[in-house]
């Protein structure tokens, strides 16, 4: 159990660094006027993005309160902290995974959202409705995948969020831009286009890193326990 905790924290850091790769990817590639913008709203949906998964979203996926051990130091019932160390190490790692869906979602909206629209929007999806899929994904919520396997032989395998992070950010994310539409000064009056370059290359390429190294901590931890091979 120990080296499991710590192969979960472990990956639970390395993903954390992968939100500084957002930060900066998305930094080096808006324009300059929209740098400090777009740094803002990352630091922010991420802050957001944890209280929200805390109180709402990990018990709503994993039925984990972690309130409940104040319950026992009150005389009620409840889990002992020392009970939940393991699960505040995965809520840390899982947190990573949950505040993944804004930072894509913000990329792919990069100057185009107001600042209060998009933190609520962060808190809705990150509280309910990502949730709501990881627990029937992650967690056999609903009997979901016990529906799955009986009708198609075998359970739905997402395996490092491949469907229920990436491509519900992608999907989200392309909603949102068909909505929005494109980025102010893109298009002229006659239709045509307007080039936007980088910003900062050099942030690009740094944030464009930081997410490959991060990436072994999204994919290999996420088995989420040491096995002998």
């Amino acid at each position: 159990m120990g080296s499991d905790v710590l192969f979960i924290l472990l990956g639970a850091i390395m993903v954390l660094a992968m939100h500084a790769g957002f930060a900066f990817l998305e930094v080096g590639t808006v324009r300059k006027r929209a740098q400090v913008n777009a740094l803002v709203k990352i630091m922010v949906d991420f802050a957001a993005s944890t209280v929200a998964y805390f109180f709402i979203g990990y018990s709503l996926a994993y039925g984990v309160d972690f309130l409940t051990g104040a319950k026992v130091l009150s005389g009620g019932e409840g889990t002992p902290f020392a009970a939940q160390g393991y699960d505040l190490v995965k809520f840390f790692f899982l947190l990573t995974f949950a505040a993944a869906i804004p930072a894509i979602i913000s990329g792919g909206i990069a100057e185009r959202a107001r600042f209060y629209p998009q933190l609520m929007a962060t808190v809705l999806l990150v509280a309910f409705i990502y949730p709501f899929f990881e627990g029937m994904a992650w967690n056999n919520n609903f009997g979901f995948q016990d529906f799955i396997e009986a009708t198609f032989g075998a359970k739905f395998h997402d395996f490092a969020g491949s469907v229920v992070v990436h491509a519900m950010g992608g999907w989200i994310a392309l909603g949102a831009v068909i909505m929005l539409g494109a980025r102010k000064g893109r298009f002229k009056a006659d239709g045509t286009s307007v080039g936007m370059p980088p910003s900062n290359i050099v942030w690009l390429a740094l944030g464009a890193w930081i997410l490959s190294v991060g990436w072994f901590g999204f994919n290999v931890m996420s088995a989420q326990k040491l096995e002998a091979v």
